[in-house]
């Protein structure tokens, strides 16, 4: 659900259009030299998610865009090289109920480099990534999930740059059809 920064989430920002993102001296040169045209291919909205146990230890949160899939470690690990999806480490907040209650605090880093929007803004290999999950039951029954990410880039950023997303969940049988990037 896109229920906030609607403009920059539905509309990729135009080239030079850095709306709220702290960046550095720096990351605004590799912004404004951003080529658009290698980019325009690949897509990339929030779309939909899938969430499962992978195993006792291990969450899957699987993404429409992209095929992607994350997996949330809950035991120690570590990446041996950097990837698209990075190394997470999970951990539960507070439990009121049973274990797999509370909220979910997720910190991932080893991420290669890339984009934070669509139109350039970089992040670096030395990112690291705090996301919150909070699970949600509304009066009417419908549950939602806010998940609000604080990214973290010395070489990129002058502070967090935190947002936030909403999904809402869909009904069991609903269907999920990941689509693949674009090869460029």
């Amino acid at each position: 659900m896109i229920t906030e920064d609607w403009a920059l989430r539905m509309v990729t920002p135009k080239k030079g259009d850095y709306t709220r993102v702290p960046m550095t001296p720096a990351a605004r040169q590799i912004a404004d030299a951003w080529d658009s045209a290698k980019d325009d291919a690949a897509g990339g909205l929030p779309g939909r998610l899938r969430i499962s146990w992978a195993d006792d230890q291990t969450l899957k949160m699987e993404l429409e865009a992209g095929d992607q899939t994350r997996t949330f470690h809950f035991n120690a690990t570590t990446a041996a090289e950097p990837s698209w999806q990075g190394a997470s480490r999970a951990e539960w907040q507070y439990t009121v109920n049973p274990p797999r209650s509370g909220e979910l605090k997720v910190v991932t880093n080893r991420l290669r480099p890339g984009y934070l929007r669509k139109n350039g803004v970089p992040y670096s290999a030395n990112t690291s990534m705090i996301e919150y999950y909070h699970r949600i039951t509304a009066p009417n029954g419908d549950v939602w999930l806010t998940v609000v990410a604080e990214i973290v880039d010395p070489e990129n950023l002058r502070e967090p740059f935190v947002q936030s997303t909403r999904f809402k969940r869909l009904a069991p049988n609903a269907t999920f059809k990941p689509e693949a990037c674009e090869a460029r």
